[in-house]
């Protein structure tokens, strides 16, 4: 099989969590209706197309309230059936049969049926330009069987192809509702897009007609503003229900009354990574990359750098993968043992190029690690370079940089390790062999299996894992139902209501 393509959209984090991902913010109309809520972002969608427009934008308004696909990725990182009621996988693992739920609508009156699903399908296959929809190309044919029923068959056996379809990639839609999509989607999800002000903001409205159960929100307002700082002030002032994506840990404590105010700590897929490049000098050496790993006091950066908030993790994961092995791929801080692999390798006293994207929390952190890798032998040159444009260019595209730290947000990206062509030039044939093994392998091997890759991740030091991200957001004391884990691409408004409501 191949690998999936690569993609700089698991490095956007950088642009999200600068404008941060969930805010609520306005004039105060969550505060005035008990079915309405406002939530303010900065990051706009350039349009309402993410079948034609990359970025984070647009999933994370329209997917899974405007747009729902056959299955979706619940809070703990599980695959559910949505407008398939059930489906099955074959016995070899090459066709996979949705059941498809009755009596569904699409937002301009058309039922959805097993055509839709197969134009669906279909459309990803032929007509999306975005790199994403190479996650597509393993399927040989999508073809209708009955009315409700649609049988996917793949070219060969692939368990990521179903995660894959909880994505944008499997979202449903209309055959003919598809002529203006850059402006008025077609979905089949709670909320329509009920008008859209550039510049200003999104506003979605309740689905009269929803096959499922009716979202207790008549109306959520996504307005968008360019300064995330004010989000804070907003919130004080009681203009703001929702701030997410918070950048600044230290500012929790303005928002310490619990009577106005809640803070909702969850998990994330954004594992902050300090890259190196193994392809040149001193990383070319697993000796120095491991001596990095044991010369960096993992729990002091986090509680300097993000005031304790965050996950420490050792290997590219995140606590909401069913292959999750906790802290068994972190190694313990040992300076000591770090300095002599470093004596070991010819590398003491090496000036290391370190280029990281002019991001607030990659600024922070790479100070703390230029100091701990100084007391192991190890100097770096910190040069904070302007994301995404230059970050991508020097580090991403050029691979000229010895260390780096960038957040990847994208969920279950362990692959982007397997690509030798990938920034951090690590080739491992071993690594990305078990990965295919994992992918084509019986379902029930998956996870033993994604979890040896891992582990081998670690002990090769191919990277160092600073920590993951949290989800952190502060919201109004009285709202309820907000996910406390960021797992997919869409934030969902279908279950947050108003206490007494």
């Amino acid at each position: 099989m191949t690998l999936p393509p690569r993609r700089t959209s698991a490095l956007l984090l950088g642009c999200v969590l600068l404008a941060g991902t969930l805010a609520g913010c306005g004039s105060g109309s969550g505060r005035q209706s008990g079915d309405a809520l406002t939530v303010g972002l900065v990051a706009e969608p350039a349009t309402l197309d993410f079948s034609g427009t990359d970025g984070a934008a647009i999933p994370q308004a329209l997917l899974g309230n405007v747009y729902e696909g056959l299955v979706r990725v619940d809070q703990q990182g599980r695959i559910r059936p949505q407008l398939a009621e059930k489906y099955e996988r074959s016995a070899d693992g090459l066709t996979y049969t949705f059941h498809l739920r009755k009596n569904v609508k699409f937002t301009n009156g058309a039922p959805f049926t097993a055509d839709d699903a197969v134009f669906s399908i279909d459309q990803v296959k032929t007509r999306w330009k975005l790199k994403v929809a190479q996650q597509m190309a393993v399927v040989d044919k999508a073809v209708k069987v009955n009315a409700d029923t649609v049988a996917v068959t793949l070219k060969h056996p692939s368990n990521n192809w179903l995660y894959a379809m909880t994505s944008r990639i499997g979202a449903m839609y209309s055959r003919t509702g598809v002529g203006d999509l850059k402006n008025h989607p077609v979905g089949t999800g709670p909320f329509t897009v009920g008008s859209w002000q550039r510049g200003d903001k999104l506003i979605l409205r309740r689905n009269a007609d929803y096959w499922g159960a009716n979202p207790q929100l008549n109306q959520v307002s996504l307005k968008y503003f360019k300064d995330a700082g004010a989000l804070n002030n907003a919130m004080l002032a009681g203009d703001v229900n929702v701030v997410g994506a918070v950048q600044a840990p230290e500012t929790l404590s303005r928002f310490a009354d619990k009577s106005r105010f809640q803070v909702i700590d969850g998990s994330s897929t954004a594992e902050v990574v300090l890259s190196m490049n193994n392809s040149r000098k001193p990383f070319n050496d697993k000796r120095v990359r491991q001596a990095v790993r044991y010369g960096i006091d993992h729990e002091a950066l986090l509680k300097t750098a993000r005031f304790g908030r965050g996950t420490l993790i050792g290997s590219q994961e995140a606590p909401t993968d069913p292959w999750y092995a906790g802290d068994s791929n972190r190694v313990p801080y040992d300076p000591a043992k770090a300095k002599q692999l470093v004596k070991d390798a010819g590398a003491e006293g090496t000036v290391l190029k370190m280029r990281i994207p002019n991001l607030p929390y990659a600024v922070s952190a790479a100070q703390i690690v230029k100091d701990q890798l100084a007391q192991v032998g190890l100097k770096a040159d910190i040069e904070p370079l302007e994301f995404p444009a230059r970050w991508l260019s020097e580090v991403f595209n050029k691979a000229d940089y010895d260390l780096s730290i960038i957040a990847h947000s994208e969920p279950r990206d362990q692959w982007i390790f397997a690509d030798p062509g990938y920034y951090f030039r690590y080739d491992n044939p071993a690594y990305a062999d078990l990965l295919k093994q994992a992918d084509a392998g019986p379902p029930q091997e998956e996870s033993d299996r994604y979890r040896a890759a891992l582990r081998m991740l670690s002990q090769d030091a191919a990277a160092d894992w600073l920590y993951l991200m949290p989800n952190l957001m502060v919201a109004d004391a009285k709202l309820q139902g907000l996910p406390v884990n960021q797992v997919g691409e869409g934030l969902e408004f279908a279950g947050v209501r108003w206490s007494g409501k």
